[in-house]
């Protein structure tokens, strides 16, 4: 077995206990691990996505209990690129999950290439664009507010490389959904439909059995379109 073989094997080996025992601690409120955490099965599409686009860096807004982190881990450890890199952005890490998704990186041998970034994505995403950081792709799953969303697009689309990849968890809120209906209409980023491919997963905060996560492939090369072509969304 390779030194990337046994790497990603540890990664396989935290992922499976997480899914099936949950993490070693929550903050104390019932199914909470359940209810933010996304999926297994779209984080298994997630790490298939990345692989498949050879990503070697990547930027991530929320940590909580890191079931897409270690889905991210494992695809920058199966690519094994020269130099990987995963950002993450959570100012909650510390105070209300006691690090438990911070800790679950490092015993799955990740923290090598992940760096946590303790502030607001608001602070950290131009932090990041001001180092020159350029990234393959990106994974939103932070404040869902409508304006914080919009901002957190706004920074990665400078961020992620032309003709990489954002992909969105909750997309069947409202308020996430129509901040990315700006970019989609107005600055041609497109929808990968095949990225998570079967039945919705759960129900979303309507009622609604739309699609949780999505895929979308950035423009290349980027524009900046003229102010009088915006499009309503």
């Amino acid at each position: 077995m390779t030194d990337t073989d046994e790497r990603a094997t540890r990664v396989r080996e935290v992922r499976r206990r997480l899914g099936q025992e949950g993490p070693p601690r929550t903050r104390g409120r019932e199914g909470d691990f359940e209810t933010v955490s996304v999926p297994e099965q779209h984080c298994d599409q997630l790490r298939d996505l990345l692989v498949s686009e050879g990503a070697e860096k990547v930027v991530e807004v929320g940590l909580a209990y890191a079931g897409s982190a270690l889905a991210i881990g494992e695809a920058l450890t199966t690519v094994d690129r020269p130099h990987p890199r995963h950002v993450i952005i959570d100012p909650f890490q510390e105070r209300e999950y006691a690090n438990a998704g911070w800790d679950l990186l490092r015993a799955a041998g990740l923290d090598p290439i992940a760096a946590l970034m303790l502030t607001p994505s608001s602070i950290a995403l131009p932090q990041l664009l001001t180092e020159g950081f350029v990234a393959d792709a990106a994974f939103v799953d932070g404040s869902h507010r409508f304006h914080e969303v919009f901002v957190d697009l706004y920074f990665l689309r400078k961020i992620v490389r032309p003709g990489g990849l954002i992909v969105i968890d909750d997309d069947w809120w409202p308020s996430v959904h129509t901040a990315v209906q700006y970019y989609e209409r107005n600055l041609g980023w497109t929808v990968i439909p095949e990225a998570f491919p079967g039945e919705a997963i759960g129900v979303g905060p309507q009622g609604e059995h739309g699609a949780r996560c999505k895929a979308y492939r950035l423009p290349d090369p980027s524009f900046e379109p003229p102010f009088q072509d915006f499009r309503a969304f």
